[in-house]
């Protein structure tokens, strides 16, 4: 692989945080392979913003959860040009009381939360493997942490996610790929947009909901030469809304 090049595919980028580490790789100089299921104009928005920025920027419209469609999209064009970082940030929500939850909530959070991040790795680790160096950072949640009632299927996917990552940590560590996760609590995206925000801000410690670009930059850091010695590490950044 050129030393000179190198890529960082962010799965689930087209808006909010995954935009947002989208555009803060491109400015330190990655070229984006960026996923999306069906937002076209925002993810072909961001294309534009991230060639403004004199990156390359290149488009995979599939669903996550759709093993072979995953594969299909991403496997050859991983073994021709391994990506150097790969930064999984799809994801759902639909939340319910576990008593009224039904079968298809909890599959399809599953599906996407935590198989897609297999579907996805899958799909690029052996060509990181062989080029022995990567960074993969998986997009957690406070929720995978601490759980949140409405929220099992979700937490489970989350923590579930947590889980992968450190006993995928621990299978790669010796190839000199550095797996790692960041946890976001409160973001001003559009997920937070049923929540009753006001109520959650004054049980914050810094009262205030976080941003992408605070998301973003922890992410940018871990795929850095910087954080060449984290390993299978879990960072939360929530403002202090849960601590461990």
């Amino acid at each position: 692989m050129n030393d000179l090049r190198r890529i960082a595919l962010v799965a689930g980028g087209s808006r909010g945080i995954g935009r947002a580490i989208a555009l803060r790789l491109a400015r330190s100089g990655f070229d984006i392979w960026l996923t999306y299921k069906s937002r076209h104009e925002e993810a072909q928005s961001l294309q534009g913003e991230i060639h403004a920025l004199g990156r390359d920027c290149e488009l995979f419209a599939f669903d996550v959860a759709d093993y072979q469609a995953t594969h299909d999209a991403l496997s050859q064009k991983a073994d021709a040009t391994p990506p150097h970082a790969v930064v999984y940030n799809a994801g759902i929500a639909k939340d319910n009381l576990m008593v009224w939850m039904t079968p298809g909530e909890w599959n399809d959070v599953i599906n996407v939360n935590l198989n897609g991040f297999f579907n996805v790795v899958k799909a690029v680790l052996f060509p990181m493997l062989r080029e022995k160096r990567g960074r993969i950072v998986a997009i957690t949640s406070v929720s995978g942490e601490v759980g949140q009632a409405g929220q099992v299927n979700y937490a489970a996917s989350k923590a579930g996610l947590i889980g992968t990552v450190k006993a995928l940590a621990r299978e790669v560590g010796k190839k000199n790929i550095l797996v790692n996760a960041v946890s976001p609590g409160l973001i001003e995206t559009e997920m937070i947009g049923h929540l009753p925000v006001k109520d959650i801000v004054p049980h914050i410690p810094l009262q205030r909901v976080g941003t992408a670009d605070e998301v973003a930059s922890l992410v940018n850091y871990l795929c850095s030469d910087e954080a060449s010695y984290i390993q299978g590490q879990v960072f939360s950044v929530n403002g202090g809304l849960a601590m461990s």
